[in-house]
């Protein structure tokens, strides 16, 4: 058993044993292998060759952690490490509890040649045997280099520090080969990462950082086999959700406010909040639930999805699905992005693991269709057809293969040209199309959608088809969370 610890500052680095300390309850944590062969650096000894590795509790619940030494020979990984890192992972797999990792390495341990990078082999393959069966969290609270870059990437969440680092080739190395002369906070620092969707989270210091895994642990189960853990309920903010929501249909709003006005107490965390920002991937609670949240953001490239939305919308489906945590979807989209920069990046490619990520969700899924959502977009984004559970719009929303003024460009358009006020009969046309064709009533009429619902019983209708479907057990068992 440990005390906690005595934090110094809002700027101090903690020591990997502080780190372990603001993880775990007070007088949970109970370090592991600490008699393994030790090597010796000036006159201090380091348990476990540089990294240490424990039990302990988050919340009450068990977990598995480690954490990096970067002291001690940089934090290189070598064979006794790797073995202290690999006893961690191979504890998680035989009880089943989530894995949180410290990390701050240089990398493989030259000294050691092919023994440290055989380490980081038996590492890499703990970490995809434990994919998708519970949860791994990685913080990053240093410089990682190579194999200390390659091992978080491996697992569910990656959060770094303000002052955290990660690259596959450092800046001296990057210097001799390339020339290009970079700092390594220009390499890989959390402004690179969080706008790449390396990093899912940054946080200011490494009491920050450990504080906001134990928050993200909060919304997964302990393992896929368990449920996430049920709260107390919490009433939402005292306002509507479409109140957030202009009535002018090209005009932006952020989701987000939507969200925060269904969910318990306005909370959300959001995942990869800087990387492809057109689309918002979150946890929150809905009546004490844990739910995953996907939305199109209208703030940013009006909603549309691209190459980057659909492959972060897609991992964070997948590991939803993986951890049973049922999703709730805010559709607001005028479509896929076009053009030939996005055929270029193989916008048909990440637009199908969007739609395969939705395809084989067994988790309950609900779709509430807010604003517009036209051509492929309205079916990747959780539709009907797709396997969506209930699927329920708003009064105002618009669906079809695309929007009015373009849909009577091409069907109307010699009618258009020919008219006496061609912008006119345009306007008009379209207005009649709307109505006809793109209004939700005629969605439902054609089973298209479950219900056309009132912006204010949202979230009732939501938390009831959630409730309804908790007994519903799952179609078939997904495939481990394969990086995308």
């Amino acid at each position: 058993m440990t005390m906690a610890p005595a934090l110094r500052g809002p700027e101090a680095k903690l020591s990997p044993l502080e780190r372990l300390e603001v993880l775990c309850d007070p007088d949970s944590l109970h370090l592991l292998r600490t008699d393994v062969r030790s090597r010796r650096m000036g006159d201090k000894a380091r348990p476990g060759d540089g990294v240490l590795g424990a039990t302990g509790r988050v919340d009450g619940r068990p977990v598995a952690c480690f954490a990096q030494d970067a002291s001690f020979a940089g934090g290189s990984l070598g064979e006794a490490h790797a073995d202290t890192v690999v006893s961690v992972l191979a504890l998680a797999e035989r009880t089943l509890v989530p894995v949180i990792g410290f990390v701050e390495s240089a990398g493989a341990r030259m000294q050691e040649g092919l023994a440290a990078l055989s380490g980081y082999g038996r590492i890499f393959n703990h970490h995809v045997a434990l994919s998708g069966r519970v949860p791994q969290i990685s913080v990053i609270c240093g410089a990682s280099a190579g194999g200390g870059s390659y091992a978080p990437a491996l697992t569910d969440f990656v959060i770094m520090t303000e002052s955290a680092s990660m690259f596959l080739t450092g800046p001296g190395v990057v210097a001799a080969v390339t020339g290009e002369d970079v700092t390594a906070l220009e390499l890989g620092g959390p402004r690179v990462h969080e706008r790449n969707g390396v990093c899912h989270l940054v946080a200011p210091t490494d009491v920050d950082a450990a504080l906001l895994a134990r928050d993200l642990l909060d919304f997964l189960p302990q393992n896929s086999e368990a449920p996430p853990t049920l709260w107390p309920v919490v009433d939402p903010p005292a306002v509507a959700p479409d109140q957030f929501v202009p009535a002018e249909e090209r005009k932006v709003y952020d989701i987000r406010d939507v969200a925060r006005a269904l969910l318990d107490g306005g909370r959300l965390l959001e995942i990869s909040p800087r990387y492809a920002r057109n689309i918002v991937c979150a946890f929150g609670r809905l009546e004490g639930r844990s739910v995953g949240i996907v939305a199109n953001q209208p703030r940013y490239l009006g909603g549309v999805l691209d190459s980057d939305a659909s492959q972060k919308a897609a991992r964070f489906v997948r590991t939803c699905n993986l951890f049973r945590i049922p999703l709730l979807v805010l559709v607001d989209t005028p479509g896929f992005l076009p053009g030939t920069k996005q055929e270029k990046l193989g916008v048909i490619r990440h637009g199908a693991k969007l739609v395969h990520a939705f395809a084989e969700c067994t988790v309950p899924r609900v779709t509430v269709l807010i604003r517009k959502a036209f051509g492929g977009a309205f079916i990747a984004m959780n539709a009907k057809e797709l396997g969506a559970d209930f699927v329920y719009a708003w009064p105002s929303a618009q669906l079809g293969v695309m929007g009015a003024l373009q849909a009577v460009d091409i069907i109307n358009r010699r009618e258009i040209q020919s008219a006496d006020d061609p912008a006119s009969a345009r306007v008009e046309l379209a207005a009649s199309y709307a109505a006809e064709h793109l209004h939700p009533g005629a969605a439902s009429a054609e089973g298209y959608v479950d219900d056309v619902i009132q912006p204010a019983e949202t979230r009732e209708r939501v938390s009831a088809a959630f409730l309804a479907l908790d007994s519903v057990p799952p179609r078939r068992r997904p495939l481990g969370n394969i990086p995308l």
